[in-house]
């Protein structure tokens, strides 16, 4: 008898309908974050990036983390990505295809991203081998305890990216001034 049948789980054979949801969500959030990073066209990238985000978030919904989606949603979505977008129009980055955004380095970038993905599955597998989680009963954290978490451990990273992004856009304000300067 294996360990799951002896703890009452149904098994791999027989999945429920959330299973299979959170199965078809984290296919199409894959096929969205791959068309993201294989893209030549900036702004596709972008709105491709919203894709996979709120992919993200439907998961997060899935797994009763429903705190964390909308956090996903507010801020990934919300910010990141309009942050990302308003950058894209300071610099005047090219609407059509850019040949000029590629490196030359897909093979290398392939093989960093494949090992770092195998990496990451090995050790979320070897992690939870033989943990299940009871998706019919309550949500095993709550908001309060979610957020207490976050903004207790998570704080410094949380502003460090701040200012970062920050950074980043006024470097295009620059960077648009700078093209109007030398056009006059």
């Amino acid at each position: 008898m294996t360990l799951a049948a002896a703890a009452g789980h149904p098994g791999f054979l027989s999945p429920t309908g959330v299973e299979i949801a959170f199965l078809l969500v984290g296919l199409a959030t894959f096929g969205a974050a791959l068309i993201t990073v294989t893209t030549r066209q900036l702004v596709h990238a972008a709105l491709w990036l919203v894709v996979a985000l709120g992919g993200l978030a439907v998961e997060y919904l899935l797994l009763t983390a429903e705190f964390i989606a909308w956090v996903q949603v507010l801020i990934y979505v919300g910010s990141i990505v309009v942050l990302l977008l308003f950058g894209l129009m300071l610099t005047r980055a090219p609407i059509g295809r850019s040949p000029d955004a590629d490196s030359g380095n897909r093979w290398i970038a392939l093989g960093v991203a494949a090992a770092s993905a195998a990496a990451l599955v090995w050790v979320v597998v070897d992690a939870f081998r033989t943990t299940w989680i009871d998706l019919d009963g309550p949500a095993q954290g709550s908001t309060k305890a979610s957020g207490e978490f976050l903004f207790r451990h998570w704080v410094l990273p949380f502003e460090a990216l701040s200012v970062l992004l920050l950074a980043a856009l006024v470097g295009a304000i620059v960077l648009s001034r700078k093209d109007r300067e030398g056009k006059s």
